[in-house]
């Protein structure tokens, strides 16, 4: 099972190798940027233009949660190995690890010079690995939010 987003608002859930289409996610305002399934399976995490990020229950239809915070497109997303953290991308220059059990962001990382575009927490840590258009990649440790690299 893959998942992707698009353009068009939404996101799709596929198996392969048919291709054939399982869900089909509707609540998006603009395009969607990413998309990230929690460790444990039963939870989508989603990222869009809108400037929001959306967490979605996939035994249900529609999201159950939307994260607003950032002031420009958030560009990526991507769940942590515990299921209870989300980190953000966005076109503001700024990246944000979101506590769901709270449903509030926790902290905001500052240093890039340019609109973030991808996120990803390593795998079985507290790094994340942000990359900008400043041509620049960043490591930050997620309980300090302090700069790593």
């Amino acid at each position: 099972i893959v998942v992707s987003g698009s353009d068009d608002h939404l996101w799709k859930m596929w198996t392969l190798p048919a291709g054939n289409i399982l869900r089909t996610g509707e609540g998006h305002t603009e395009w969607l940027s990413g998309c990230c399934f929690r460790p444990s399976g039963t939870q989508l995490v989603t990222s869009s233009g809108d400037m929001t990020v959306r967490i979605w229950d996939l035994s249900k239809s529609g999201y159950i949660l939307t994260l607003k915070g950032h002031a420009r497109a958030v560009q990526d997303c991507s769940w942590h190995s515990c299921g209870d953290l989300v980190a953000s991308a966005s076109m503001d220059s700024t990246s944000k690890i979101w506590d769901i059990n709270s449903e509030k962001c926790r902290y905001t990382m500052r240093g890039h010079k340019g609109s973030v575009n991808s996120i990803e927490f390593l795998p079985f840590s507290n790094t994340v690995l942000t990359s900008s258009t400043d041509k620049t990649l960043s490591l930050w440790d997620s309980r300090t939010v302090r700069r790593l690299f």
